[in-house]
């Protein structure tokens, strides 16, 4: 039986499924910060620094003002307070280390140059020897960066940059070295999994592919409430081949429920655990890359909402701006902000604000709370507003 759920109805089940609607903590703590990744799955990486790493902002959106530090020590800390670990999820992402074990399937067809683009598979056949030169300087001399072997290429007649970081690359994704911390600008360093991840982790048993991709899909679920196959597949980047089969296996199991949601063309699912809120309060600033709107079509058919980032847009192009984050208040993504932090100057810069159509009374003031929080929680002074629009 098909149960059918209006459009609000979806929207709650997603927003409660994100960890939207709950009081912010007085004082965010380690434990806070887990149970958030816990309930995301995952925290994808990204390196552009205008306003802070995207890594950072899922779980402020969720939590406020918490220190960011405890997501650094979690991720790149001693291997005793190691909670996350880094590989290929959604894209480059920061993973809770019980996911170790389900992507272990994908490092082994990446190690077999199953997977991966024809550089990199090149080094799982006929340029393996030089991934295992690699392999071997790390083990000997302990955690590099790429930048490391450029500096000592005169050493070797065929360390180039690029062979180099291809090498490094088909390593990383093959599970053979991970990441021990990140330095300078936000640089990469390598070591061995040994070395770096608690032995408990790498102790746990490897399960099966099917099974793997099983769980995958289940934490899919789960943090996403209510969608679609294709939204299923996209939390972990699973191909039709890796994630049907799963997505079958849970709807046999009961743990997916088959929905119909008012205005979508395609099938749905929603976890058998998912809650349904009678209504939804809060407000937050939303990274680029939050998992509430990574998926763009999804984006568009719960909230009505078209984004898409600008970064790579010329200036002149652009409609929104540089670095745009949707401003969700209540049930409805209301706006977006165009946001810089000026370091030097101490001050969060809201370069433009566009209002949506229909947004209600009061977006304003409290699109200000969370703009005032956001620079308090950077380390700034104040708050500059430049340009703002109603989109008709």
């Amino acid at each position: 039986m098909t149960t059918s759920l209006s459009i609000k109805d979806a929207r709650r089940i997603a927003l409660a499924a994100q960890g939207f609607g709950i009081r912010h903590p007085d004082r965010p703590s380690a434990t806070h910060l887990g149970k958030t990744l816990d309930r995301l799955g995952l925290f994808q990486i990204d390196s552009v620094n205008v306003l802070t790493r995207a890594h950072y902002l899922p779980a402020f959106s969720r939590l406020g003002c918490y220190d960011h530090k405890l997501l650094d020590r979690a991720a790149w800390g001693a291997r005793r307070h190691r909670r996350l670990f880094e590989y290929w999820a959604h894209e480059a992402s920061l993973l809770p280390l019980d996911l170790h074990p389900l992507l272990r399937w994908r490092m082994a067809r990446a190690e077999r140059g199953e997977i991966g683009y024809q550089a990199l598979k090149r080094f799982a056949a006929e340029r393996r020897p030089e991934a295992q030169a690699v392999l071997d300087r790390i083990t000997a001399e302990g955690p590099m960066a790429a930048a490391d072997f450029e500096n000592g290429s005169s050493r070797s007649g065929w360390w180039e940059w690029s062979h180099t970081k291809h090498a490094l690359e088909w390593l990383f994704w093959s599970g053979r070295i991970t990441t021990a911390t990140r330095r300078g600008s936000f640089a990469r360093i390598y070591d061995l999994p040994d070395r770096v991840l608690p032995k408990a982790v790498l102790d746990l048993p490897t399960p099966d592919a099917a099974s793997a991709q099983r769980a995958l899909i289940e934490r899919s679920a789960r943090a996403l409430g209510v969608a679609t196959a294709a939204d299923l597949r996209d939390y972990y980047r699973l191909k039709p081949e890796e994630a049907d089969h799963a997505i079958a296996a849970q709807a046999e199991a009961g743990m997916l429920v088959p929905v119909r949601v008012e205005g979508w063309s395609q099938k749905a699912w929603m976890h058998r655990d998912a809650r349904l809120p009678r209504r939804m309060r809060g407000a937050a600033l939303l990274a680029p890359f939050d998992p509430l709107i990574w998926e763009r079509s999804r984006a568009e058919r719960l909230f009505g909402f078209r984004y898409r980032i600008e970064i790579y847009v010329p200036r002149e192009k652009r409609t929104h701006g540089y670095y745009v984050l949707p401003f969700l208040m209540d049930e409805s993504l209301v706006g977006r902000v165009d946001l810089k932090a000026d370091r030097q100057a101490g001050a969060l810069l809201a370069h433009r604000i566009a209002l949506e159509p229909g947004a209600p009374v009061g977006t304003m003031e409290r699109l200000a709370i969370e703009l005032d929080r956001m620079a308090a929680w950077l380390g700034l002074d104040i708050v500059r507003i430049g340009e703002t629009v109603q989109r008709p």
